[in-house]
């Protein structure tokens, strides 16, 4: 009988379970998939010359997380690879702004780019994180309520500002764009990085998570693993084999067993019962746990009725290219950067991010657009590029016009126009485009989900990245951490806090908790607390 049962190999049960097995608990990981890894995985589906990420590709928050960085996954094989620039943002006159590997660079780029104040706004916002750090990171990865890390952060505030640092903090990237910056590309880099999550200019905190992603950039850079993004699973799977931990793919779990409420084990779909003899740890999303897993019998009805208001990010279409070239930008800085964001301006930025969430697809699709080879040689042939692009779609799609016009069946008609339109936006800042295509593949939201069962509808972030649903609203209001109501049982999910992201923090904050609850005390008093305290936030059912 192993001591714990973590469901779901993707990062964030790796994560736990390599923590649990450094606390010398037997580990056993149940992984629905042929293989482990979940949305870090890499294959050469494309062309086998080429090697692409299935899903997540750059990994700032990876190198940044103290968990991940704490388990030294270098000794276990794991090399990162960097690409000369970290991300561009080419704009349609020509012009591109340019994140680099200290914000010295990044000034020097923006000051020849787009003028002077700009680039020392640019420092002011350096100098802030320069402040902060790591205090403000620290605060983020740790459970709610984060009393060490954020009582530190605090006492680094009034050297930040204060008061105008904590306002700064919760802006709209597009009120602070107007503030700060004459010239469009310093505020379009930091929009474009808050579109990597769920969050469109006008948003409360949209500043402040671009601002998170830019700052990584100059700290970390936004590495890759060299070989692909399964070489960061691979040394994740080694490290805990090494500890005597074992992974069994194919072996979805079907039900998480309660009796007397607590966990005792799962069962998986060949109908096999697996005890674990002191927790069990899931890194499946909330609504798949909660009424899915575990019966609503064993769950107060306060827990049924907020997860109704449960809100997935947006689902994602992502077309992988094999290129028997670089691509052709038609701005040079462009061609050295790992990540590029395509979109003209902010305007357009909002109107992608409005349409969206109106349920309309865009006509002019904002998209990530990854440069792998250039971040790391080993994955095309010399002289060729390994590229892929993703934009996100509406869950439900209830306008699209058009000869083309996509309805959400996502069909091979529907992902060939989709693939279309996300190429005609390459093709604006890149002409000539698709003329180096010699290999393509789409995934299409269902594509997504089926072959990662946490991606729901194409969800990648485990959960809107929006204020309303982070901290103690995640996964539902007065949780925020990783205990649940069911006694030896842990949300080790992005559904859970600090929420999406390749960062392992919330399987990481799932392996403490139980670690915790285990020792004598905790095993009999603090473990029935805290799921009699989650009891007690959830509250009777009431009315809205």
């Amino acid at each position: 009988m192993p001591d714990a049962i973590v469901i779901g190999a993707g990062p964030n049960g790796l994560v736990a379970a390599n923590i649990l097995a450094d606390a010398g608990w037997q580990v056993e990981v149940l992984e629905a998939q042929a293989e482990p890894g979940g949305a870090v995985r890499s294959d050469r589906g494309v062309d086998p010359a080429y090697v692409h990420d299935v899903f997540s590709s750059f990994y700032p928050l990876a190198v940044a997380s103290p968990a991940v960085a704490a388990l030294a996954l270098e000794e276990h094989g794991l090399r990162w690879s960097d690409a000369p620039v970290v991300a561009a943002h080419p704009l349609p006159d020509g012009r591109c702004a340019t994140l680099h590997r200290s914000a010295a660079e990044t000034c020097a780029a923006l000051e020849q780019g787009f003028g002077a104040p700009d680039a020392t706004a640019w420092q002011h916002l350096s100098d802030l994180w320069e402040r902060l750090d790591p205090h403000l990171l620290r605060t983020l990865f740790t459970p709610f309520p984060p009393v060490r890390a954020g009582a530190a952060m605090a006492a680094r505030l009034p050297a930040a500002g204060g008061l105008r640092a904590l306002r700064f903090l919760t802006l709209p990237v597009r009120r602070l764009a107007q503030e700060e910056f004459t010239e469009p590309g310093a505020g379009l880099l930091l929009a474009g990085c808050a579109l990597h999550a769920d969050l469109m200019p006008e948003a409360v905190g949209s500043a402040a998570f671009g601002w998170l992603m830019a700052m990584l950039g100059q700290q970390v850079g936004w590495p890759v693993p060299v070989g692909g993004a399964s070489a960061l699973t691979r040394a994740l799977v080694r490290r805990l084999a090494s500890l005597g931990g074992q992974v069994s793919c194919d072996s979805p779990v079907v039900e998480v067993i309660v009796r007397g409420g607590r966990a005792l084990g799962v069962r998986t779909a060949d109908g096999a019962a697996h005890r674990a003899h002191r927790a069990v740890l899931a890194d499946v999303p909330a609504p798949a746990l909660y009424g899915g897993l575990v019966d609503w019998e064993h769950l107060p009805p306060r827990l049924r009725a907020d997860l109704r208001h449960f809100q997935w990010d947006f689902s994602t279409v992502k077309v992988d290219w094999a290129l028997d070239g670089p691509v052709p930008w038609a701005a040079d800085a462009a061609r050295a950067a790992g990540t590029v964001h395509l979109g003209a301006d902010m305007n357009e930025l909002s109107d992608y991010a409005l349409q969206l969430s109106t349920g309309r697809l865009p006509r002019l699709p904002f998209a990530l657009l990854g440069q792998m080879t250039t971040a790391d040689p080993t994955r095309s042939p010399p002289g060729t590029e390994s590229a892929w692009a993703y934009t996100h779609v509406p869950q439900t799609i209830k306008d699209d016009l058009g000869p083309d016009a996509i309805t959400g069946r996502w069909d091979e008609r529907e992902a060939h126009a989709m693939a279309e339109r996300v190429e005609r936006q390459v093709e604006r800042f890149a002409p000539g485009f698709r003329d180096r295509i010699t290999g393509r593949r789409v995934l299409t939201p269902p594509v997504l989900q089926s072959m990662n069962a946490s991606l729901v509808g194409g969800a990648i972030n485990g959960g809107t990245s929006a204020l309303h649903q982070q901290f103690v609203f995640r996964p539902v209001p007065g949780t925020g951490r990783p205990e649940t109501p069911v006694s030896r049982l842990y949300l080790a999910s992005s559904s859970a806090h600090p929420g999406g992201g390749v960062h392992g923090a919330c399987g990481a904050n799932a392996a403490r908790a139980a670690i915790r609850s285990d020792r004598l005390l905790a095993g009999r008093i603090l473990s029935p607390g805290l799921a009699a305290a989650q009891r007690l936030f959830s509250g009777p059912q009431g009315h809205h």
